[in-house]
């Protein structure tokens, strides 16, 4: 097997999904007992600004910008997270709209990353 460069690495984790992402992080810490999220966290911050600042707000909202091709697979998700009814849930899914406000960026990253499954087109604002 080849050995690969560390951008060929990169370059890969950059076409995963993040519950793909999130299999590789549990796979190495499986296989070499390191957490390499342990690892980004400690890692000095650059010019003294503080992490918070540079991973931006720590709340999100989620707004649904194109259900595409497969709306009812979307919509089940939309009732999912909010608790809507078929009609409410359908209106969003057919128009796009606010799905959850106030989400911390991790919920929301697992959300973006459950509607693009679906084939839908996720925003945070």
């Amino acid at each position: 097997m080849a050995k690969l460069s560390a951008k060929e690495i990169i370059d890969s984790l950059k076409e995963m999904t993040l519950l793909e992402i999130k299999e590789v992080v549990d796979l190495m810490k499986e296989e070499f007992g390191v957490d390499p999220s342990a690892v980004a966290v400690a890692a000095p911050v650059a010019g003294g600004a503080s992490a918070a600042q540079e991973e931006g707000p720590s709340t999100v909202n989620v707004v649904l910008a194109s259900a595409g091709a497969n709306k009812i697979a979307v919509i089940k998700l939309v009732r999912d997270y909010t608790g809507l009814g078929l009609k409410e849930a359908k209106d969003i899914a057919d128009n796009g709209g606010t799905v959850k406000e106030g989400v911390s960026t991790d919920e929301a990253n697992e959300m973006k990353a459950k509607f693009e499954e679906a084939g839908a087109t996720v925003e945070f604002k």
